[in-house]
Order: C-alpha cells, then sequence, then structure tokens
C-alpha cells in the first residue's frame, strides 16, 4: 500500500506483508475480504495475529478494529481458524516430536530368517 492510500489500522508491517501477497490497494483488500487476505499472509509463512484479522476487516468497513462489535470478531475467529486448517506451520515454528519408528516384518520377510551370529572372541573371556 502507497502512503497516499493509508488505510486505517494497516501498519508498516501489515503494510508490508500485503504487499508480498499481492494485496496493493483498499479495492484488493476489499476483494480478498479479511479471511482471504489474512490466510494469504499466513500461507506465505508470517505469522499474523488476531489483531491483524481484526484490522483487516477495520479497514474494509473503514472503523477502527476495537469498534468491531464482538459478535464480528467471534465470526472473523472462527472463520479464519476453519480457514487455516491444513496450512503447513509457519516459518521458525517447530515441528511436533516424530513418534518411535515401529518395524513390522511378515513371516515371509526374509530378514527374519537370518540366524544370530556370536563374537567367538567374546566366548574366550
Amino acid at each position: 500500500m502507497s502512503d497516499p492510500e493509508k488505510l486505517i489500522n494497516i501498519g508498516p508491517k501489515s503494510s508490508a506483508w500485503l504487499r508480498q501477497v499481492g494485496i496493493r490497494s483498499r479495492e484488493q483488500l476489499v476483494a480478498a475480504g479479511a479471511i482471504g487476505a489474512f490466510i494469504k499472509i499466513k500461507r506465505a509463512g508470517f505469522r499474523p495475529g488476531l489483531n491483524l484479522l481484526y484490522a483487516l476487516e477495520g479497514a474494509i468497513l473503514e472503523c477502527h478494529w476495537r469498534d468491531l462489535p464482538e459478535g464480528r470478531r467471534g465470526e472473523l475467529l472462527l472463520e479464519a481458524e476453519a480457514a487455516s486448517v491444513g496450512l503447513p506451520p509457519a516459518r521458525g515454528k517447530a515441528m511436533p516430536p516424530a513418534e518411535p519408528v515401529r518395524m513390522i516384518y511378515s513371516d515371509e520377510d526374509p530378514r527374519m530368517n537370518i540366524e544370530p551370529t556370536y563374537d567367538a572372541h567374546r566366548d574366550e573371556d
């Protein structure tokens, strides 16, 4: 967003994120919607907070984000959570720990018929 088109609630960092995901005007923001823009930012690997979601909605409605009704904020939160399902974790966010690996062999597997080997030198002790 350029300075002449400064939107309410949108600071320099949010503006940079929007530009990086291809939203450069109020018209493009309105077309994408608050949820669409928020999800684009998340998909780009950024970690936006809920305040950005509310700020985007406020920018579309041309009001301060704190003036959004509590019910609308709740709706936005539910929509954002539903739209975020299946997104990869944000950059820098740790992946959940890996689960133990279990090897399962069938009776027909040739690896199961290996005779144990013993070290002949160990038995001399």
